[in-house]
C-alpha cells in the first residue's frame, strides 16, 4: 500500500521542496509514498479566486472562508477517502511520535496549510478536521508544518530506512530522549569517545546509553520524565 498525501495549500510551488530530496526524495521517486499539492484558490469566489474574508466579530486579519475551504477538500477527497484529515494550525494537539507512526502506518493523509489569522471553525467541524501542532510558536502557513509532518511520517515507511533497528530506539519512542552518539576518530580536540563504547561489552553499552537518555529526558524534559514514570507504574 502507498502512501498518499494530499496536501491542500495557497502555495502549492513550496512542495515537495525538501521532501523531494533525500530519502523522502529517493522515496517519492519509487512510488513508496505520493505527494499531490493542490492550490486552495482554485475554489476561490469570484474573478480574483477570494479564499479569506474579515473575521467575524471584527479584529485584526483575515480568516480563510469555509466554503472555499470545503470545496477544496471535498474535490480532494471521494466518498471511499478514510485517509485522516489533518489541519497544521498553532492551537492543535502537539504532534508527537506515537501519532506520526500511526498515521505512518495508515494510508496516508489529507493535509489543510492554514493562512491568514486562521480558517472559519465551522469547516474545522463539517469536515472533520483534526488540528495539529508541531510546536508552541506561530508560523506564516501551514507548509513547512505539513513539511515537518510529513517527513517524520515518510521516514518510518517500509524500505525508506535501511535498518529497521534505526528508527527502534528513537527520541520520544519509549518517552525518553536518544542518547549521545560517536563515531570515529577515536580522540577529537582531545575528547575521547567514552570507553565503555569502545569496550565491546554489550550489555555495559546497552546501560550506558539507557542512563544517558534517562539523564538527558531528566535534564530537558522534566514533562517526558514524568510520563515515563507513569508508564512504569501501570
Amino acid at each position: 500500500m502507498t502512501f498518499r498525501a494530499t496536501v491542500l495549500t495557497l502555495f502549492p510551488e513550496m512542495f515537495p521542496g525538501p521532501l523531494g530530496l533525500s530519502l523522502a526524495g529517493k522515496a517519492l521517486a519509487a512510488g513508496t509514498w505520493s505527494l499531490e499539492a493542490r492550490d486552495i484558490r482554485q475554489h476561490g469566489i469570484g474573478v480574483h479566486r477570494a479564499v479569506d474574508d474579515t473575521p467575524a466579530g471584527g479584529g485584526a486579519g483575515m480568516v480563510m472562508r469555509a466554503d472555499v475551504l470545503a470545496a477544496a477538500i471535498d474535490a480532494a477527497t471521494g466518498p471511499a477517502d478514510d485517509r485522516p484529515r489533518l489541519l497544521m494550525s498553532a492551537r492543535g494537539v502537539p504532534l508527537t511520535q506515537a501519532r506520526v507512526r500511526a498515521l505512518a502506518e495508515g494510508p496516508g493523509a489529507l493535509i489543510v496549510c492554514g493562512r491568514f489569522e486562521g480558517v472559519d471553525q465551522r469547516v474545522v467541524e463539517a469536515r472533520s478536521l483534526e488540528e495539529i501542532s508541531i510546536g508552541d510558536y506561530v508560523l506564516s502557513g501551514g507548509e513547512i508544518a505539513a513539511m515537518a509532518l510529513l517527513d517524520a511520517c515518510v521516514r518510518l515507511l517500509p524500505g525508506v530506512i535501511g535498518a529497521a533497528e534505526s528508527t527502534a530506539e528513537e527520541s520520544f519512542d519509549q518517552c525518553l530522549l536518544e542518547y549521545p552518539h560517536y563515531t570515529r576518530p577515536q580522540v577529537w580536540e582531545g575528547r575521547a569517545i567514552p570507553e565503555v563504547l569502545t569496550s565491546g561489552h554489550h550489555k555495559k553499552i546497552a546501560e550506558w546509553r539507557r542512563a544517558q537518555a534517562e539523564r538527558l529526558t531528566r535534564e530537558r524534559r522534566p514533562d517526558l520524565w514524568a510520563a515515563q514514570h507513569q508508564r512504569k507504574k501501570r
